[in-house]
């Protein structure tokens, strides 16, 4: 809404400055950056991060196995978490002791979390290894590293816009002052004799 402002005085008038004109320019300049620079350096930042998502999809893809792991038995709950926002996502998990083949065949059994809310021995689930049967996260999907590209796009855009709006704020904010300096340099030659008869003022 300031860069509309700051173009609202190009129009005519005898009593514009300098100092408007300049002004002018400022936010002629901030607002091709806004609707020209921003949407290209979001483009940009966004097709960069998908390429980079993307790949590390295709490597998690690579190296991550999904294997069935059998419950041997349930295992204690940590304490109760009294913030309603992570202990609903805890309810719907359990700790249980586990047994899964790894990709290279070797057994595995230890401590893991199921996506299972009451499980009792002999349950499967599904659970993600490395080649070495070592427990590891699910692999993104392309639709989350889609997602999260957007995002990054969008964000760089934000950031750019900001900035933009920084620099020209900062800028009017110097001819502000410069402004105010001629001001005060010219009210100190005519301040002395201003009103008095004869003064020419």
């Amino acid at each position: 809404m300031r860069v509309i402002t700051g173009l609202w005085r190009w129009r005519h008038n005898p009593l514009r400055r300098g100092t408007d004109l300049a002004e002018a320019w400022v936010a002629l300049v901030a607002l091709v950056l806004v609707v020209v620079a921003a949407p290209v350096v979001g483009t940009v930042a966004a097709s960069l991060s998908r390429d980079a998502l993307y790949h590390s999809v295709q490597e998690q893809r690579d190296q991550r196995h999904e294997t069935t792991a059998t419950v041997v038995k349930k295992v204690a709950q940590p304490p109760l978490d009294p913030d309603p926002e992570t202990s609903t996502a805890r309810d719907a998990h359990s700790r249980v002791l586990a047994t899964w083949t790894a990709p290279d065949g070797s057994a595995h059994r230890d401590r893991v979390v199921a996506g299972l809310t009451a499980p009792r021995a002999g349950d499967t689930f599904p659970l993600w290894t490395d080649r070495q049967g070592h427990v590891v996260g699910r692999p993104l999907d392309r639709a989350t590293a889609a997602t999260h590209a957007v995002l990054a796009g969008v964000g760089a855009g934000v950031a750019l816009i900001g900035l933009v709006e920084g620099a020209r704020r900062l800028v009017v904010w110097r001819m502000v002052r410069r402004r105010y300096a001629r001001w005060d340099r010219a009210w100190d030659i005519a301040g002395p004799d201003w009103g008095r008869t004869g003064a020419g003022s």
